[in-house]
């Protein structure tokens, strides 16, 4: 078995990092080339992983701000909003629901039209 440094696709960086410019398909020369080579790939999944997880915790302040401040408008938004719709809170804040109010509107018609068949007498 060859070590990799005598291996004419290894490289190594100015900062001492291993690459290896081999290719998994075509120019392995042994298994255990093929195993380092994983092992280096996984190694690279891992720190990207990691610098990903870094740049979302730098996100995350700015996120919950902006999550904050969409609430809120879409708070002033539902508020501004409420007098256009009647709400079912009015009715019980009142002791009343619905069957009341609408039995009231009928009294009043009553003291406006007492007879429904007035007109008809003439």
């Amino acid at each position: 078995m060859i070590q990799c440094e005598q291996c004419e696709y290894f490289r190594r960086g100015a900062n001492g990092q291993v690459q290896f410019a081999c290719d998994p398909f075509s120019t392995i020369k042994e298994p255990e080339c093929l195993q380092k080579w994983e092992l280096l790939k996984m190694t690279q999944l891992v720190s990207s992983y990691q610098k990903t997880l870094a740049f979302y915790e730098r996100l995350a302040p700015m996120q919950e701000k902006m999550f904050r401040m969409m609430e809120s408008e879409m708070d002033d938004l539902d508020e501004s909003n409420s007098w256009k719709q009647g709400s079912d809170e009015d009715y019980d804040d009142a002791g009343l629901d619905e069957a009341d109010d609408d039995a009231d509107d009928d009294d009043d018609n009553d003291e406006i039209y007492p007879d429904p068949d007035a007109w008809k007498q003439g």
